[in-house]
């Protein structure tokens, strides 16, 4: 269980991800001394970064560097994954593949998962929301009880490592809660848990 200035976190997005959901993360992890990686489909990475929307204003708001593609993680790299939301983002990366098997992944090492707004989309994905208290932004409500999630109005909600929160607002939460997680470190249970749900589908 690393403090979190050692700490190596992973943040996974693509273009349309909500701009202060991706970005208030990545510099407030990194001023508490976390190391924290973006990684993003193929293609982006290519092109060098990933495209902000900014939901406030409804416009396409700046970019943050990509710094390795979705195909390179190892789970075994990093000590938490953090999904932000934005309609476009989790809704591109719910369909690829290599984004849905990194948060199953994680979500079998034990290892926090965080995911914020609409993020929760790929926790749905990735049939991680099973049996478990989770919030998220109010247009997906019905998509998480649709999976198994026990949904609550909560700015951050944490179930045995997988945290959640509703929407920009609820960022100072949702990090303070990423750090907590981070600093407890793995939930042994939850992997156990996870293993026992595959087993039943």
């Amino acid at each position: 269980m690393p403090s979190i200035d050692q700490s190596k976190l992973l943040i996974i997005a693509t273009d349309g991800y909500e701009k202060s959901e991706l970005e208030t993360p990545l510099n407030d992890l990194k001023r508490q001394g976390a190391t924290v990686d973006v990684a993003a489909p193929a293609k982006t990475l290519e092109e060098g970064s990933i495209s902000a929307w900014n939901g406030s204003t409804a416009y396409w708001d700046g970019s943050v560097p990509v710094d390795l593609s979705l195909a390179n993680v190892d789970v075994n790299d990093y000590d938490a994954l953090i999904i932000p939301g934005g309609v476009m983002n989790p809704d591109k990366l719910r369909a690829d593949p290599l984004a849905v098997g990194i948060v199953k992944n994680f979500v079998a090492s034990g290892k926090p998962v965080a995911a914020i707004c609409h993020g929760p989309w790929l926790l749905v994905e990735a049939d991680a929301v099973r049996g478990r208290q989770v919030t998220s932004f109010g247009s997906i409500k019905t998509d998480v009880i649709n999976a198994g999630g026990d949904w609550v109005d909560q700015a951050v909600v944490a179930d045995e490592g997988i945290i959640t929160s509703r929407s920009p607002k609820d960022l100072s939460a949702f990090i303070e809660k990423i750090v907590e997680e981070v600093e407890e470190g793995r939930h042994a249970n939850r992997a156990a848990t996870t293993h026992k749900i595959r087993e039943l589908h």
